[in-house]
């Protein structure tokens, strides 16, 4: 028999979870043929069939995770297929080296790598199993999963309830979150741009790309990446901004590239495209690795301030609330003045404080100068 495994669908992604079938078991099928589509993190893949056979079993239903290397499907007749393979168009990215050698692993936090490298023990499984635990949910110690940690998950049901588990791109998000919240110095400044000014249907974002892209010209020490384990940092000579965009599913960042070399109306098409990607799952995960720096604009959906999370290697992130009105005292006159706040978090390892807060004071300055065009919506 042979057993086609999950390959490795990049980007250190360990795991996917099924969403639909394609194939039946009993079905002879072609090379290249599409077998299933999971669900990553960041996608939703076909995954290709890397022979003609016949399938003999089929192993997960819709809504099950797989982890990379775990059978998908068996075919009749064969002898078993090597687990690393890697079909049609998955192919793994390479990572980025700087000019000095030292090496950024971008788009897979280290504690993704930790969850690929989880061992559960037969008596684990078998226990999971009688006491309906989802084996993939319990907390591990060192990588291993033991029988003890099943029965401490298993006490915590009887007590608390049970918990419905993240799945897909929520619990990647959570993952990197807690991974950064661990690893980063994260300090958060916060200031505020007087935009009254700006006429009606100004288009926030693209305003807020460009005072971005100025304020790396001239303080670039904010678009950089740091290397935490060999206190490394590699600047950048071209801002790939980084786009949160909030989803149903969950939060994506896919990335802008090089700001500065386009025109408002290439970057407002640019971002429209990622966008409807993003809403449509079909945004290739390289389109969400190698950001330089991150913009927030959350003011959209509500708040004034936040401390938005630095995810490494990144430096900074910018996060951009909601416009209020509000009194302010101009050469000994009170007027309704509209204010766009703002909070820049950045990694104190990489910055130094006076270094953030000029590049606040560039963001806020070109935001609040007229002779700068405001491009509309």
């Amino acid at each position: 028999m042979r057993y086609f495994k999950l390959p490795d669908l990049g980007e250190g992604l360990p795991e996917a979870e099924i969403l639909e079938w394609h194939v039946n078991e009993g079905d002879q099928v072609k090379v290249d043929q599409i077998l299933l589509s999971v669900e990553t993190a960041k996608a939703i893949i076909e995954v290709p069939s890397p022979q003609d056979g016949t399938i003999e079993h089929l192993f997960g239903a819709p809504g099950d995770t797989i982890h990379t290397g775990e059978p998908l499907l068996e075919f009749a007749g064969e002898k078993e297929l090597d687990s690393g393979t890697v079909v049609g168009e998955l192919k793994q990215q390479t990572t980025a080296v700087s000019a000095a050698g030292e090496q950024f692993f971008i788009g897979a936090s280290p504690s993704s790598r930790q969850y690929r490298d989880r061992h559960i023990s037969p008596a684990a499984r078998a226990l999971a199993q009688r006491l309906d635990i989802d084996v993939n949910t319990v907390p591990h110690r060192d990588g291993r999963v033991t029988a003890q940690e099943v029965e401490a998950a298993a006490d915590r049901v009887q007590r608390l309830g049970p918990f419905e588990p993240l799945r897909g791109v929520r619990k990647q998000m959570a993952r990197t979150l807690a991974s950064a919240w661990e690893q980063v110095v994260a300090v958060t400044i916060h200031d505020d741009a007087d935009i009254e000014h700006w006429p009606a249907g100004t288009d926030i974002t693209l305003k807020l790309i460009d005072a971005l892209a100025y304020a790396c010209q001239h303080e670039p020490s904010l678009n950089a990446w740091f290397d935490g384990e060999r206190l490394a940092i590699r600047q950048h000579p071209q801002l790939d901004l980084g786009v949160a965009v909030d989803t149903e599913q969950g939060l994506f960042v896919p990335v802008l590239r090089n700001v500065s070399g386009r025109s408002s109306e290439d970057l407002r098409a640019g971002l429209n495209r990622l966008r409807e990607d993003v809403r449509r799952r079909s945004i290739p995960p390289s389109e969400m690795l190698g950001a330089t720096l991150t913009l927030s604009n959350f003011g959209m959906f509500g708040g004034r301030y936040a401390t938005p999370t630095v995810v490494p290697p990144q430096v900074a992130i910018l996060g951009a609330g909601k416009i209020v009105t509000e009194a302010v005292v101009s050469e000994g006159v009170i007027e309704p003045r509209r204010r766009l706040p703002l909070s820049l978090t950045f990694d104190h390892r990489a910055a130094t404080g006076a270094e953030a807060a000029h590049f606040m004071q560039l963001v806020v300055t070109r935001l609040q100068d007229s002779s700068v065009s405001s491009p509309a919506t």
